[in-house]
């Protein structure tokens, strides 16, 4: 697989929150307004990219070496919980609004299972180094605009009128899976 249909795959046809449903806790949670979605968006790339690139180096130079491929899930967790331990304290410290904004989400990218089926799916299918860390950029690129556009959605219907039984959770649940059966149509492309 080239770059070019790799970056396709992970961003529409395979995207990791509408086409495989992993990740929707941030998603639903993070996406009633644009700020929070985009600071979301923005903490998910870079812990995705960097556990996505560390996790293939643990596995490639040390789980598999030393035949530990079996404790690959616990320690990919913990390579993912303490970036997100790093990425808390730096927004803690530098963005205190956008902290406080994400609240009980930013803790959650440690078990956001988006985190972790990526790089659980960079083994899997066996890339190579560059092709993990480009998978792990657009999934969370894949991500993110599935985020940003769902929220761009969530912030049009909070000025419409909406019916009582549909409004808040559910017209975001509906909205959502009319998302994802937008980015499945993508999947007949390939």
């Amino acid at each position: 697989m080239g770059y070019f249909e790799l970056i396709i795959s992970c961003i529409f046809v395979n995207n990791i929150l509408l086409a495989q449903f992993l990740g929707n806790c941030p998603f639903l949670g993070t996406s009633k307004k644009m700020e929070t979605a985009v600071g979301m968006a923005m903490a998910v790339v870079f812990v995705l990219v960097l556990a996505g690139t560390i996790t293939w180096l643990v596995y490639a130079y040390i789980l598999v070496p030393f035949n530990l491929v079996y404790l690959r899930t616990i320690a990919f967790i913990v390579v993912i919980a303490s970036l997100v331990q790093f990425v808390e304290m730096f927004l803690k410290k530098s963005i205190p609004a956008l902290y406080a904004g994400l609240g009980i989400f930013l803790p959650l990218i440690t078990t956001n299972c988006a985190v972790l089926g990526v790089c659980v799916l960079n083994i899997d299918k066996e890339f190579n180094f560059m092709q993990a860390l480009v998978a792990s950029f657009m999934y969370a690129v894949g991500f993110g605009l599935a985020l940003v556009l769902f929220a761009g959605a969530r912030e049009r219907i909070l000025l419409a009128r909406v019916p009582k039984p549909f409004q808040d959770t559910s017209i975001g649940l509906v909205t959502a899976g009319l998302f994802s059966l937008a980015f499945f149509a993508f999947q007949g492309m390939v």
